[in-house]
């Protein structure tokens, strides 16, 4: 864009504004309140001027219009009621998220002087986000709440597709997650955000009675015996592809249950959906089976197992034997959800059947599931449950009964009989140290059905009694040969019952299994004698008990939760969370080194859900009873970075870590410990930190600065910029070119220490003397002092005003920690003479006076007040000490002043004094006397 292109750009933004006044002015100026009628009218147009203009020009417009002196109060509050309306206009929703990316003051640091640059996309941080959040979810006064998540619903849905971009899918699942959906008011079934932003979803993978699939039919008649769709193909693809965005952008593991608990069927069965083409994966089978594993590591137990279990050949339906709707394939290959209720006639024959081809294609899917998400205690439970379902209708089945009630028997579904018993063949096949994991309810299953053989039954129930009893020999064979497994430890009458029930079967010779039980009751027998000759002589390991087995499979399974690198936020949170309940336990399964290098690597690449939770499991870890030190120099050492390879952010969130140990520390912040972290903190403030890698750094980032501006100069200036410029008054412009100057002077220079890491090394001394000052000692303390009067006095660029805010704090701390521990009765040991207060007071009236920095300034004046006060009560020493010695004549409330060298400061004696000059008698009190000062020579 040339010069003369932007000047008609800047005359119309200005005409723009001017006209926003201009009918403003008309419709709600209070001199045109008398003439109603055409003030109304004034109002309409000046409605109708707002809705045609574009809404990135107007939120410009009324952005700068809102400010002081830019528009007349009685305007500015009707601009602002429009601004707040921009979200529900069609495209208001977008455009509101990327105006306050722009403008937020964290957000509008630029690539180069960010802590760190962002990889891609905005520069979107935390804090603009959750304005955003706010300024979209609550809606405004003016509108109902079902109309406004009405009109933003359709905007930040379409957001979840990714069309405009990876960042405001981010965006746009915070501000469902947590500004409407996390909401009791809003996210609650049956309220406008549920309706408008949950139930388009949800509806779409597993609809209810009576939906109907948007799209409309060119048919004009409707045949009863075809299949009815209710989702297409592209509907259900976008649904999946918007609940993955929305549960694993952000964490929030209780939206994540809330959400996916009633599709845990419906995921299931599109996850295992049989010999999908490449295309029907990606969209459907792939988003589905990670939605699926979500849920399931979030509330993961034997209960979804089994429901899983039982219904593995699940199609579709709220009615598990005669569903209202299926997932069916087409020919095409695509995949929708089709009713079949309304048929006419009979309907058995067009559902789809689980295939033995399916169930071999569903049943190692399962087991791949089990594997990676449920506990060997999970699994264990499911088994024994299905081999008890197993063994029952088995029994049923092989009883020669008079069958009374055919009804009784219907409920028997063979394939499903069939189903478990394959799935127990392939457990016991792929998990036999899983199963092992309860031997003991394992063993006494095999007890019971092994005692319950009967010798006297026929040739047919022989033949289910052996079927049974091999499924208990192979039972007890996968428990007795798995290592680790001890005889002495079970139930002496269940051991007693099945070498009893082995001896039976080893008699009869004419059956199969008579040798497997010989074999079996001689390796029960000797088991542990085995065990004891190929153990070591001198091995004394004992057996872990169930309680640390438990232990130890939780803390695996937490730490893959957290270090898997497709693991999804809402996961990765839940990993968090059960490594925090061993940290607060104190659990001995904890490797501290391990947890602490897993934890400092989250801080550095992490979100800021996660620095969060991050930095209070240091607080946890350090506050135990072992590892305070540890945990302290891990993040001294990070914090330090003496090898150059931490950014500025990433060290600032390690000191803020530092910081909240600090005070976690409380008293027991002493010793060798606080010397240590009191050296690196002033090593760090000081001015003589060098950083050679970053000194190389920045000369090259300087040259290749160089090399882009020449390179930049025959393009002519950047008119976009000067378009911005424009915009800004010159106070405006002015405020800016201070701000850039002075963010660009936190860098380092020269290899110096930067700016931001000196004040938090400040800020973290500080808040180390207000927690503990006599566990710093003298030494480090003087020396704190004198750094901040240095500091003061020699480092007086504009750009250096956050270290000497720090500075006078720290000073400002240190006299507190002095009175509180005055008022305390406790003795330091730390001297604080008069010569150095002088020297404080001196540099800190010199600052008072001549500061550049407003704040600096307020702050040195702080301190000096507070210093002549704690002079002041130091020299008098405490009132309330000397009034119970009886040194006081109290005023008013019993407090006073005490006797201070070369002056007598004694109301009581004073007021005697006077009473007896006046004719009342000695001691008298009366009302409305002053006390009387007399200097002594």
């Amino acid at each position: 864009m040339t010069m003369d292109q932007s000047a008609p750009d800047k005359n119309g933004r200005q005409r723009l504004m001017q006209s926003i006044l201009d009918h403003g002015a008309k419709a709600f100026s209070p001199e045109a309140a008398g003439n109603v009628q055409g003030q109304a009218k004034a109002r309409q147009e000046f409605d109708e001027l707002l809705q045609g203009i574009k809404t990135p020009s107007l939120i410009a417009a009324l952005n700068v219009l809102i400010r002081p002196g830019h528009s007349p109060p009685w305007l500015r509050t009707k601009l602002m009621e429009a601004l707040a309306l921009v979200p529900i206009r069609p495209d208001g929703v977008r455009i509101t998220l990327e105006f306050v990316f722009s403008v937020h003051p964290s957000g509008t640091v630029g690539a180069t002087e960010a802590a760190v640059p962002q990889k891609k996309g905005a520069n979107i941080t935390l804090e603009a986000l959750t304005m955003a959040s706010n300024l979209i979810s609550s809606p405004h006064a003016s509108v109902p709440s079902e109309a406004w998540y009405a009109c933003i619903s359709p905007q930040l849905l379409e957001l979840l597709d990714g069309v405009q971009g990876p960042e405001l899918v981010k965006a746009a699942s915070y501000i469902i997650g947590f500004g409407i959906l996390g909401r009791k008011a809003s996210g609650a079934p049956g309220t406008p955000g549920w309706k408008y932003l949950a139930e388009p979803i949800l509806h779409a993978i597993r609809p209810p009675l009576g939906r109907r699939d948007g799209t409309k039919s060119n048919e004009e008649i409707i045949h009863l015996s075809k299949d009815k769709v209710l989702v297409n193909h592209a509907h259900l693809a976008s649904a999946l592809r918007r609940l993955q965005s929305l549960t694993t952008s952000h964490p929030n593991p209780g939206l994540c249950k809330r959400l996916l608990y009633p599709l845990l069927l419906p995921l299931w069965a599109l996850s295992s959906w049989p010999n999908p083409g490449q295309e029907l994966n990606d969209q459907i089978c792939a988003p589905a089976l990670e939605l699926l594993k979500i849920y399931l590591k979030l509330a993961g137990s034997s209960g979804n197992l089994f429901l899983l279990v039982h219904h593995l050949g699940y199609v579709g339906g709220l009615n598990f034997k005669t569903p209202e709707w299926v997932y069916k394939q087409t020919d095409n290959g695509e995949l929708q959800i089709v009713e079949i209720a309304h048929r006419i006639g009979p309907r058995n024959g067009d559902l789809p059947q689980l295939s033995f081809i399916d169930m071999d294609h569903k049943i190692p899917k399962l087991l791949e599931l089990v594997t990676a998400i449920f506990s060997d205690g999970d699994i264990a439970t499911v088994f024994l449950e299905l081999l008890e379902r197993w063994l029952n209708s088995s029994k049923r089945t092989k009883t020669t009964t008079i069958m009374i009630k055919e009804e009784e028997t219907q409920d028997q579904d063979p394939m499903a009989q069939f189903t478990e018993l394959k799935i127990l063949q392939a457990m016991m096949t792929r998990f036999p140290e899983k199963l092992a994991t309860q031997p003991k309810h394992i063993l006494s299953l095999v007890s019971q059905i092994l005692g319950g053989q009967d010798d006297t039954a026929n040739n047919e129930q022989e033949e289910g009694e052996e079927e049974v009893a091999a499924v208990a020999l192979s039972l007890l064979n996968m428990i007795v040969t798995v290592p680790g497994f001890e005889k002495s430890k079970v139930d002496p009458e269940i051991i007693t019952s099945i070498e009893t029930s082995l001896e039976k079967l080893s008699s009869k010779k004419a059956s199969d299994l008579s040798q497997t039980a010989q074999n079996l009751k001689l390796l029960l027998k000797y088991r542990d004698e085995l065990d004891e000759l190929t153990a070591s002589p001198n091995a004394t390991t004992t057996a872990p008990t169930a309680r640390q087995i438990e232990d130890r499979k939780t803390y695996s399974l937490a730490i893959s939760y957290i270090t898997a690198p497709d693991s999804p936020p809402p996961v990765k949170f839940e990993g968090l969370n059960l490594l925090s309940n061993f940290i607060t336990a104190q659990s001995p399964i904890l490797d501290i080194p391990g947890v602490l290098v897993l934890l400092s690597s989250l801080m550095r690449d992490g979100e800021d859900y996660i620095n969060l939770r991050v930095i209070k499991m240091f607080t946890l870890l350090a506050s135990s009873r072992h590892h305070p030190k540890a945990v302290t120099r891990e993040l001294l050492d990070h914090y330090i970075d003496a090898k150059e390879t931490e950014s500025v952010d990433s060290r600032l969130r390690f000191g803020e870590a530092l910081l909240q140990v600090v005070d976690r520390l409380g008293e027991t912040f002493t010793g060798d410990l606080a010397k240590e972290v009191g050296d690196a903190l002033l090593n760090v403030a000081g001015r003589r930190g060098q950083r050679p890698k970053t000194e190389a750094r920045q000369k090259r980032d300087e040259r290749a600065k160089e090399m882009k501006q020449k390179k930049n100069q025959d393009h002519g200036p950047d008119m976009d910029m000067d378009e911005e410029e424009d915009e800004l008054t010159p106070d405006e412009k002015a405020r800016e070119e201070i701000l850039a100057q002075i963010v660009l002077g936190w860098e380092s220079r020269r290899g110096t220490e930067d700016v931001r890491i000196r004040a938090s090394a400040l800020s973290i001394f500080s808040s180390a003397i207000e927690t503990n000052i006599a566990g710093l000692g003298a030494t480090l303390l003087y020396t704190a002092v004198d750094l901040c009067v240095s500091i003061l006095r020699m480092e007086t660029e504009m750009e250096k005003g956050i270290l000497r805010r720090s500075a006078v704090l720290l000073v400002l701390s240190f006299v507190r920690a002095l009175d509180k521990a005055r008022s305390e009765r406790r003795s330091l040991g730390i001297g604080f003479g008069m010569a150095a207060q002088q020297d404080i007071l001196t540099a800190l009236g010199y600052v008072a006076q001549t500061d550049n920095d407003g704040l600096v300034r307020q702050h040195a004046r702080d301190v000096i007040e507070g210093l002549e006060n704690w002079n002041v009560t130091s020299l008098v020493g405490d009132a309330s000490e000397e009034a119970n010695r009886g040194l006081l004549g109290g005023i008013g409330t019993g407090t006073g002043l005490p006797r201070l060298a070369g002056l007598v400061v004694d109301p009581g004696r004073s007021m005697s004094a006077a009473h007896v000059k006046d004719g009342s008698a000695a001691g008298g009190n009366r009302p409305g006397s002053h006390p009387r000062i007399e200097e002594i020579e």
